[in-house]
C-alpha cells in the first residue's frame, strides 16, 4: 500500500475505536496524524484548511490559549489542561485535513462499530455476552466513556432520523421505517443500558432541528411535521415514566441546590460549577486566571464535599475561567461555525453534519464533551467528519455502501463466471 493511500485506513481505525476505551482513541487519533504528516500531499491540505471557514476561529482559539500561557501564571494542572486544549484544536484540524474518500471511510468505521455495538447490547441483556473489556463501557454504565458512548449512539439516531424523513419526503416508506427503527432502539440504550439525559436532550432537540432544516422554505410544511412529531414524542418519549422521572429528578436536584444542598447528585454538581466557575469569570473577564488555574480556584470557592472535581462540565465555562471571555468566545466560535456551515447547506450532507454538530453543541454546554478526551476524542471526531463531508460538492456521502459494480461487456453479454 502506498503512503498517500494509508490515511483511509487510519481513520477508518479511529471511526472503529471511538466507542472503545479512551487509550485506543488515542491510539487511533496519533496514527492518523503519522499517517497524514507521511502519506504527503502537505500542500492540498494546508489550502483546504486554509479555505475552511472553520480555520480563522481555530487559529484565534489556538494563539489566544498560548497568549495566556505566556502570561501565566502556571499551577500543576497547567501542562494537562493545555495538552487538552491544543487536543481539541487538533482533532478539528485533523477531520477537516481528510479527503473527501478519506472522510467516508471514518464514517464507515463509526457506523459499522455502532451498529456492532447495538447487537452486542442486544445479546448481553437477552441471551449472554461475555463482558469483554474494550466494550465495557458500551454494556454498562462506567463514567464518562459511557456517557461519550450515549452521544455517539444519539448522533447514529439522529443520522437515521434525518434519512427516514428524507425518504418519506420523497414517498418511501419501506426505507423510512427501516431508518426511523434505529431511533427507539437508540432511545432504549440511552434510557435503560447508558441512561444520560444529555444524550435524551440532545435528540429531543436534533429531530425537530433536522424538520426545520429540512422543510425551512416550506412553512406549512414544516408546521404540520412539528406538531405531528411533537404529539408523537408527547405520546412516546415524554409519557414514558422513566424519561419522566429522569428530567423531573433533573429539577428537583437544580431546586436543592438553590436551597443549599450539596450533594454529588448530577445536577447539584453542575449547579455548583456554573454558579462558581461564572464567579471566576467574573472576577477575571480578561484574561482568567491561567491555563489550569480553574482546578485551584474551584478547590478555593467550591464545596469541600466535590473539591475533588478537575472540570466544570461546560466546555466554554472552562475555557471562560482559564482565559478570560476572549477565550470562551474563540471556543464557542468554533462550534458555532461548524453549526453555522452545516445549516447553510440546504441538502442531506448539510443536514447530517447539522444534527452531528449541535448535538457536540449541546453536549459541550451541559458536560465535558471537548476538554474530557473520554468524550471529545469521540464525538468531536465524529462531529467534524461529518462537517468535513459537507464541505464536498455534490452528494458526498454517495458511496458510504460499498456496492459490487457489474459490467456489462459489449454486446451485452453477461460478465464471465469466475473459475
Amino acid at each position: 500500500m502506498s503512503r498517500s493511500n494509508l490515511v483511509s485506513p487510519a481513520a477508518m481505525f479511529w471511526g472503529l475505536t471511538v466507542f472503545m476505551p479512551v487509550g485506543v482513541t488515542y491510539f487511533a487519533a496519533v496514527l492518523l496524524l503519522i499517517t497524514l504528516v507521511a502519506s504527503g500531499g502537505w500542500r492540498e491540505r494546508a489550502i483546504r484548511l486554509r479555505n475552511n471557514p472553520m480555520w480563522w476561529p481555530v487559529v484565534a482559539y489556538v494563539a489566544w490559549t498560548l497568549v495566556i500561557l505566556a502570561l501565566g501564571p502556571y499551577y500543576p494542572e497547567t501542562g494537562s489542561n493545555l495538552f487538552h486544549g491544543l487536543r481539541i484544536a487538533a482533532t478539528v484540524l485533523m477531520a477537516l485535513a481528510l479527503t473527501r474518500d478519506e472522510a467516508i471511510w471514518a464514517v464507515r468505521g463509526f457506523w459499522i462499530m455502532g451498529l456492532v455495538n447495538i447487537v452486542m447490547i442486544a445479546l448481553y441483556y437477552t441471551v449472554g455476552f461475555p463482558m469483554l473489556e474494550p466494550w465495557r463501557g458500551v454494556l454498562i454504565l462506567i463514567g464518562n466513556k459511557s456517557i461519550s458512548n450515549a452521544l455517539l449512539f444519539t448522533i447514529m439516531a439522529g443520522t437515521a432520523a434525518v434519512y427516514g424523513l428524507k425518504e418519506l419526503s420523497e414517498h418511501r416508506p419501506g426505507r423510512a421505517i427501516a431508518a426511523f427503527a434505529l431511533i427507539p432502539v437508540v432511545i432504549a440504550i440511552i434510557t435503560f443500558t447508558l441512561p444520560s439525559r444529555t444524550s435524551l436532550l440532545a435528540l429531543l432537540l436534533a429531530i425537530p432541528a433536522a424538520c426545520v432544516h429540512q422543510w425551512r422554505r416550506q412553512l406549512k410544511v414544516l408546521a404540520v411535521v412539528l406538531m405531528v412529531g411533537g404529539v408523537v414524542a408527547a405520546a412516546g418519549l415524554w409519557n414514558s415514566p422513566v424519561v419522566q422521572q429522569k428530567f423531573t429528578v433533573g429539577i428537583q436536584e437544580i431546586e436543592a441546590a438553590q436551597a443549599g444542598e450539596i450533594s454529588e447528585a448530577s445536577w447539584v454538581v453542575r449547579y455548583y460549577m456554573y454558579r462558581d466557575t461564572a464567579r471566576m469569570i467574573i472576577d477575571r473577564p480578561f484574561a482568567g486566571w491561567g491555563i489550569g488555574g480553574w482546578t485551584e480556584q474551584w478547590h478555593l470557592r467550591g464545596p469541600k464535599l466535590l473539591d475533588y472535581k478537575n472540570m466544570p462540565h461546560n466546555d466554554f465555562l472552562w475555557m471562560g475561567a482559564q482565559s478570560g471571555v476572549p477565550g470562551a468566545l474563540s471556543l464557542l466560535a468554533i462550534i458555532l461555525v461548524s453549526v453555522w456551515v452545516a445549516w447553510k447547506r440546504d441538502d442531506m450532507a448539510g443536514r447530517y453534519a447539522f444534527v452531528a454538530t449541535l448535538i457536540v453543541l449541546i453536549a459541550t454546554m451541559v458536560n465535558s464533551a471537548l476538554r474530557d478526551a473520554q468524550i471529545g476524542l469521540a464525538i468531536l471526531w465524529v462531529g467534524m467528519v461529518y462537517l468535513r463531508l459537507a464541505q464536498e460538492p455534490g452528494d458526498p456521502w454517495r458511496g458510504l455502501v460499498p456496492r459490487r459494480e457489474v459490467r456489462v461487456l459489449s454486446g451485452g453479454d453477461p460478465p464471465p463466471r469466475p473459475l
